[in-house]
């Protein structure tokens, strides 16, 4: 079943965050299906979080779309390289969003080997946020998308994770954020080989 829009409107970010474990990410671009399990994912509040792009009600080209109502994506460049996917949350003007980290690959793996340049599969084929939107075909284009519409949606497939095989801990690559970085509002699942992995 597609998550209604009703999912991505609440007001808690961090229990969305951890939610959206086992839930299932795809897109479909290029006339291509592609998708999997979410098995990692941050959560960044748009109040009271220096790691949020929004801290402060910052506003400007970039973050712009996280003011919006929940349930669009939010894609952004980092290292001039990679676009993150992440899924703005709350009602309007709260800024909320959830970093979708690493999927577990389920449909389309041939397209994604394609796309990450890849003649064989392995764990890192979409372990991390970069990696994980290039293998899905998620790119700048696609900031704003309606994530209840036919090119990128997430489903629940009524696949319920035990609660002691989720973890949570600090985010990732976040240092600036001072003591918010300490945070544990990262979630993955225990032992899984598509998690990604800290430098």
């Amino acid at each position: 079943m597609k998550l209604p829009k009703e999912f991505y409107t609440r007001p808690d970010v961090v229990g969305i965050a951890k939610e959206l474990i086992g839930k299932y990410v795809y897109s479909h671009i290029d006339g291509m299906l592609t998708g999997g399990m979410i098995v990692e994912t941050e959560a960044y509040a748009g109040e009271n979080d220096r790691a949020c792009h929004a801290h402060l009600n910052r506003r400007t080209q970039r973050t712009e779309i996280m003011y919006n109502e929940g349930g669009v994506a939010y894609v952004y460049l980092v290292y001039g390289i990679y676009n993150l996917f992440n899924i703005i949350t709350n009602e309007k003007d709260r800024a909320d969003a959830v970093l979708i980290r690493a999927i577990e690959p389920e449909v389309g793996v041939e397209e994604m080997l394609l796309r990450r340049g890849f003649e064989s599969i392995k764990p890192n084929l979409t372990a991390g946020p970069g990696v994980t939107s290039v293998a899905l075909g998620i790119n700048r284009k696609h900031y704003g998308e309606d994530l209840t519409g036919n090119t990128i949606w997430l489903e629940d497939k009524s696949i319920k994770l035990p609660e002691q095989s989720i973890a949570a801990g600090p985010r990732i690559g976040i240092d600036y954020a001072g003591e918010d970085a300490q945070l544990p509002w990262r979630f993955w699942v225990k032992g899984n080989k598509w998690v990604s992995r800290k430098k």
